[in-house]
């Protein structure tokens, strides 16, 4: 088993009071050598903890640190698994990692499905690969919610899609349930093979394992250029997309008598594939899905409607960057920020030519797609990028950094998550001209 590796240590915490450098290697806590975040944050709940742990130069350091209960050490890890991530046994035509081009971020090409990584970052996975000593960690620690990519329910069509064969995930929910485990799950639609009755079958079965089953995300297959490998999969149309929504209508004026909550959700890019306006903000409930694609345009034109005016003492020229399936929200924003005085706004829709023009989300922006789509347009004074474009410390999913694309576009280049990080950006740049 590896020892975990100290990525960054909080100035002022405990860590960094008794001497833990980034690059450190931590051996044992309490006594015992942590095989995940999970247990090293077990390990660490007491008032009194015992760390040993090795420096770059080799030198092995004890520490007895007291903290007041769960208290955080302040440390992060260059990763959340110590003992190597689950990998996917799966052959889905389906997967995204299996369309990846080559010369993308190393880690990019791993397909975990991993429990722990489902538990601590909302990533999805399938339940093929449970142990018997998993399912017991899972109720033990209680790793809930997990996020479960069911894709269908009936056997011959999740052979199809899987590859072959595969467990049944609601064999797995049902034994997990009634240890307190809740599940958010999702269903990646593929035209032809697990729509229509098939889709109706899967959201009903899972409906009936609810409240453990909390919410039922419908999302379109991502397919890129890169499939020659791959069976063929039709992408989903804006008339399949229409016909969806349609019935996931249906089902949540059904759910919500039955079970009090509207439970299944099509994304946001459901809704705008199908030229259909995005709904209310109470559709989404507390939004159970928003990291899978499933509120945030909602929430990004909510944020829109609050933000006042944008008025500057001097002239500023921006520009916004983002993917063809926000082009229209982000377009909106531009025009608000344009009521303001003195600012001036162009927005930049960068067609995805790395992963093929069906790819339209801006968290799948690549530098090099957005250096090109820059080139030769007037950027004016700041270019702004969505954050979800941007990974924290590795830059694009190409690897290019924010200020590698800086120095070529000639221009500051920062990146916001919303209208009113934008407006914020705007008065800061301001202010800061002005001194």
């Amino acid at each position: 088993m590896d020892h975990p590796i100290v990525a960054s240590v909080r100035p002022g915490s405990k860590a960094e009071a008794h001497g833990l450098t980034p690059g450190d290697r931590v051996l044992r806590v309490n006594g015992k050598v942590p095989r995940d975040y999970i247990a090293y944050r077990y390990l660490i709940a007491e008032e009194r903890v015992s760390l040993s742990w090795v420096d770059g130069r080799g030198r092995q350091h004890r520490a007895r640190i007291e903290k007041s209960v769960d208290e955080d050490l302040g440390i992060t890890f260059t990763s959340d698994v110590f003992d190597g991530i689950r990998r996917c046994n799966n052959r889905c035509a389906f997967c995204f990692v299996s369309q990846l081009p080559r010369g993308l971020r190393p880690a990019l090409y791993v397909k975990d499905d991993d429990y722990r990584l489902s538990f601590l970052h909302g990533n999805f996975i399938t339940l093929t690969n449970l142990t018997p000593a998993d399912r017991r960690r899972i109720a033990e620690y209680h790793l809930s919610p997990l996020y479960v990519s069911v894709q269908a329910t009936e056997p011959e069509v999740r052979a199809r899609l899987f590859g072959g064969p595969t467990r049944d995930p609601l064999a797995e929910m049902r034994r997990l349930i009634p240890k307190g485990i809740a599940f958010r799950t999702q269903i990646v639609i593929c035209s032809g093979i697990n729509d229509g009755e098939h889709l109706a079958r899967s959201v009903s079965e899972l409906a009936a394992l609810h409240p453990g089953v909390q919410s039922i995300g419908i999302v379109p297959v991502g397919l890129t250029r890169r499939r020659a490998r791959l069976a063929r999969i039709p992408a989903v149309t804006p008339e399949l997309a229409r016909e969806i929504i349609a019935e996931v209508g249906r089902w949540q004026r059904e759910f919500r008598t039955t079970h009090r909550t509207r439970l299944v959700f099509a994304s946001d890019e459901m809704h705008l594939r199908a030229g259909l306006p995005i709904p209310a903000r109470a559709h989404y409930e507390d939004f159970p899905q928003l990291g899978n694609g499933i509120g945030g345009a909602r929430l990004f034109l909510d944020d829109l409607a609050r933000m006042r005016p944008v008025d500057l003492s001097r002239p500023t020229h921006v520009t916004l960057v983002t993917g063809e399936m926000a082009a229209e929200l982000v377009c909106a924003l531009a025009r608000k920020l344009e009521m303001g005085q003195n600012v001036r706004v162009e927005v930049c829709v960068v067609p995805n030519h790395l992963f093929g023009e069906s790819v339209t989300t801006a968290g799948l922006l690549t530098g090099r797609d957005v250096r090109a789509a820059l080139r030769g347009r007037e950027v004016g004074d700041a270019v702004i990028l969505p954050a979800t474009a941007i990974r924290e410390g590795e830059g694009f999913l190409d690897g290019m950094t924010v200020e590698e694309l800086a120095k070529q576009a000639g221009a500051r280049v920062v990146t916001a998550h919303s209208p009113r990080e934008v407006g914020e950006l705007l008065h800061r740049r301001d202010a800061e001209s002005e001194t």
